[in-house]
C-alpha cells in the first residue's frame, strides 16, 4: 500500500530523503556504539591474560577510533533530527490531506500555498540547526589557561 501523495512533490521527496537519511544514521551510530561497547568490554579480559598487551592496546584504538568516527560524522544527532523533520513534514502532510487544523475551509489552491509555506519554513528551520550543529563541532574548543 502505497502513501497517498500531498501534490507537492517537494514534499514527498523530502519525507523520503529524511527518512533514508535518519535510518542511515541509525545504523551508523548503533554500529559504531556496538563496536565501542565491545572493544571496551574485552579491554579488561584480554588484559588478564599474558602476552596481550598489543591486543590489549588495538582494542583501545577501536574505542578510539570508533568514537572519533562518531564524533565527527554525528551519527546520533542526525539521526535524531533526521528522524524529527521527517516526522514534521509528515505531519504538514497529514494535517493538509485530512484539510485539518490550518487547512480547514481552504479551497486547494489556498491550501497548497499553505503547505508548501510550512514545509519550506520546517526546512529552513532544519537548514539552520544543521549550520549551527556544525559550526558547533567545527569549532575548536578553547583551552584552559594554566
Amino acid at each position: 500500500m502505497s502513501e497517498q501523495s500531498s501534490g507537492y512533490v517537494r514534499l514527498d521527496d523530502q519525507i523520503n530523503w529524511y527518512d533514508r537519511k535518519s535510518l542511515y544514521h541509525q545504523s551508523r551510530y548503533r554500529r559504531l556504539k556496538l563496536v565501542s561497547i565491545i572493544a571496551a568490554a574485552l579491554v579488561p579480559v584480554v588484559a588478564g591474560f599474558d602476552g596481550m598487551a598489543l591486543f590489549t592496546g588495538l582494542l583501545g584504538v577501536a574505542v578510539v577510533i570508533s568514537e572519533g568516527l562518531q564524533h565527527i560524522n554525528q551519527h546520533h544527532e542526525n539521526w535524531i533530527r533526521y528522524r524529527a523533520t521527517c516526522e514534521n513534514l509528515r505531519h504538514e502532510k497529514y494535517l493538509y490531506l485530512a484539510r485539518s487544523n490550518r487547512y480547514a475551509n481552504l479551497g486547494d489552491d489556498e491550501a497548497l500555498r499553505h503547505l508548501a509555506a510550512h514545509v519550506e519554513s520546517i526546512l529552513a528551520e532544519e537548514s539552520d540547526d544543521w549550520l549551527k550543529m556544525r559550526r558547533r563541532v567545527d569549532e575548536p574548543k578553547e583551552q584552559p589557561q594554566g
